[in-house]
C-alpha cells in the first residue's frame, strides 16, 4: 500500500513533540514544491524536524552549517584542477541533494546566503562555465535565529522572497516539554525511517496539482493579496508580490490534499495564508512604537477580506 501524505505527517509527530505547525508546514512545502524558513530561537526543534523529515523520505540528505566563514563555493561546489588529466574537474558541494538542511542560514554574510538563489529559484547551480541541473524532489530546509541575537545577519529580501513558507516558532506547553524529557531524556527515540519514497513525493504532487479550485476561490486569493498593498493599513510599507498569489493556491491545495478533498475551500486559504504572506510583506517602524506584532496586522488584513 501506497503512503500518504498523512502516513508522512504521522511519522514525523512521532519524532517531534507538539510543534505541529512546523511539521505540517514541512510537508505542505513537500506537496507543493516550495523552500521552508523557520525562525525561532535555538532548541526548539527546527532541526530535528527537518532530519525526520528526510529520514522518513529516503532521499540524499545534506546539512550546511551556515557560519561567517563560509564561503558561496562551499555550497554548490568548486573548480579544481586536476594534474593527473590535466583539466579542471567539478567538485559538486552539498547542494546536491534531495533535502538540504540550511542550518542557521542568518549566520552568513549575505553573499554566502545569494548563493542559494539560483538553486532555490532555477533549480540548477552554475559552477565555473558549465550549469548543473539539481536532482528532483529538491526541498530546501533552512533555520534562523530572532534577528537580535548575536552574530546574525539579516536575510535579503529577495532571498526571503524564495522561500514558499516562513513558520514562527514558538515554545511547547509544559504538557509538551514534559513529553520532550520524557521521550529523549530518559528514552533513545530515532526518527521513523522510509515511511515514503520519492516516488510517492512525486505523485503526491500530482495529486496536489490536480486539486480543484473554484473560480471564486481565485478571485479570494488575488483579494487578499492585493489587500497588503493598500496603502490605507499605516502598518505595511509594502504588499506582497504575485509570487505569493501563486504561493497561496499550491500551499491551500496542499491543505486540501492533506484534509483528504479533491477540492479548495475558504478555510483552506485561511489558514495558509499567514505562512505565504508574512515574510513578503515589510512591516514599518510604526508596529514597534504602537507594540502591534506583525502576525496580528496580517490577521486584521485577513479579517477585512470578505469570505466567498
Amino acid at each position: 500500500m501506497n503512503a500518504t501524505p498523512q502516513t508522512l505527517l504521522a511519522a514525523l509527530g512521532r519524532t517531534v513533540v507538539g510543534q505541529r505547525s512546523v511539521t505540517e508546514a514541512l510537508v505542505l512545502g513537500l506537496l507543493a514544491n516550495g523552500h521552508v524558513l523557520l525562525e525561532g530561537p535555538p532548541g526548539l526543534a527546527k532541526t530535528l524536524a527537518c532530519r525526520a523529515l528526510a529520514a522518513a523520505l529516503g532521499g540524499d540528505f545534506k546539512r550546511i552549517q551556515f557560519t561567517p566563514d563560509l564561503l558561496p563555493s562551499d555550497i554548490v561546489g568548486t573548480r579544481i584542477f586536476d594534474q593527473h588529466e590535466r583539466a579542471f574537474a567539478t567538485v559538486r558541494g552539498p547542494i546536491f541533494a534531495n533535502i538540504v538542511l540550511a542550518d542557521e542560514i542568518n549566520r552568513a554574510p549575505a553573499k554566502v546566503q545569494s548563493a542559494l538563489l539560483e538553486a532555490m529559484q532555477e533549480r540548477q547551480v552554475t559552477i565555473g562555465p558549465q550549469t548543473h541541473g539539481l536532482p528532483d524532489p529538491f526541498l530546501v530546509m533552512a533555520t534562523m535565529n530572532p534577528l537580535d541575537s548575536e552574530g546574525t545577519y539579516a536575510l535579503p529580501i529577495a532571498q526571503m522572497d524564495r522561500f514558499l513558507i516562513k513558520v514562527d516558532v514558538g515554545y511547547p506547553t509544559r504538557e509538551e516539554e514534559l513529553e520532550i524529557l520524557e521521550r529523549f531524556a530518559m528514552h533513545e527515540t530515532l526518527p521513523q525511517r522510509a515511511v515514503a519514497t520519492l516516488d510517492d513525493v512525486t505523485a503526491w504532487r500530482a495529486q496536489a496539482h490536480a486539486i480543484h479550485v473554484e473560480e471564486k476561490i481565485k478571485r479570494y486569493v488575488v483579494e487578499l493579496v492585493a489587500a497588503t498593498r493598500e496603502r490605507e493599513d499605516t502598518y505595511i510599507d509594502c504588499g506582497a508580490s504575485p509570487r505569493a498569489t501563486l504561493a497561496l493556491v499550491h500551499l491551500a491545495r496542499g491543505k486540501a490534499l492533506l484534509a483528504e478533498r479533491d477540492y479548495v475551500v475558504p478555510d483552506d486559504v485561511r489558514a495558509v495564508a499567514p505562512l505565504a504572506l508574512r515574510h513578503r510583506i515589510s512591516f514599518n517602524f510604526r508596529t514597534e512604537t504602537d507594540g502591534i506584532g506583525h502576525g496580528a496586522v496580517l490577521e486584521r488584513v485577513i479579517a477585512a477580506v470578505p469570505t466567498p
